[in-house]
């Protein structure tokens, strides 16, 4: 069943398992799917492509407070429901963008797309893969209480809050990576891009050249000045890489 409102719709894809997505924009669908801070660290990434095109960004469950079924547990959960969804919804030459934990999310769904509904691929400080000599580092909240709860203006999250945090660690395992992704990686058959920041910590620019490496023909992009999330950190110098390729490939 789907429950639409304005601005987007839930849908169940299984009993017991509701998935809140944003559907904003129209034109060629546009996939986005956050990383471990939530739907927040892609708002700018739903506005950029909103003027343009439909942009469907869901919650991952386990985050903003959703439902995630303690049998919901790894990262195959996320891709099949996500490519799912482009079947149920008959959408096509999807761009797929993801950042973070949302960037292996992506990368494994434009691995396991057998509908071939996927016609592009961004991933941004996205991990996944193992890499030798590259250890990801999960970022945390700082301490003291949420945005809004204590004295003075709020201050936006760093890093993942307590309950994302826990299904973050339920999704990705405790090696936070897929030994096999790196090589499957090869059937990688659409555009792609690794956008990443100069100064990422948690997912260090070297482990993005050697995920791009991995994909045919993907283009990795550095942008200076930022880190884990450089489209808020650096937005134009992040989306002017992001629009540069689009248009080389004719998007």
């Amino acid at each position: 069943m789907t429950t639409h409102r304005t601005g987007g719709f839930t849908l169940e894809p299984y009993p017991g398992l509701p998935l809140t997505v944003r559907d904003v924009g129209a034109g060629r669908p546009v996939l986005v799917l956050h990383g471990g801070g939530g739907p927040a660290t892609m708002a700018g990434v739903v506005d950029h492509f909103a003027a343009t095109s439909r942009v469907l960004a869901p919650t991952h469950p386990g985050w903003e407070d959703t439902p995630r079924p303690e049998w919901f547990s790894d990262v195959g959960d996320l891709v099949e429901t996500y490519l799912d969804l482009l079947d149920d919804h008959d959408l096509r030459d999807v761009l797929v963008i993801g950042s973070s934990f949302g960037g292996w999310i992506a990368s494994e769904m434009t691995v396991r797309d057998r509908g071939h509904r996927i016609g592009g691929l961004i991933i941004m400080g996205a991990f996944g893969p193992e890499v030798e000599g590259h250890e990801v580092r999960f970022p945390t909240a700082p301490p003291g209480p949420p945005p809004g709860e204590g004295p003075g203006a709020p201050a936006p999250r760093r890093g993942p809050s307590p309950a994302a945090l826990q299904a973050l660690v339920a999704y990705a395992g405790p090696s936070k990576s897929d030994p096999k992704l790196l090589h499957r990686l090869a059937r990688v058959t659409v555009p792609a891009l690794a956008v990443w920041g100069a100064d990422d910590t948690v997912v260090p620019p070297d482990f993005g050249r050697a995920y791009a490496a991995a994909i045919p023909g993907a283009r990795f992009a550095l942008i200076p000045g930022a880190g884990h999330l450089p489209t808020r950190e650096a937005p134009e110098t992040a989306f002017a890489a992001i629009d540069e390729f689009l248009a080389s490939i004719g998007r």
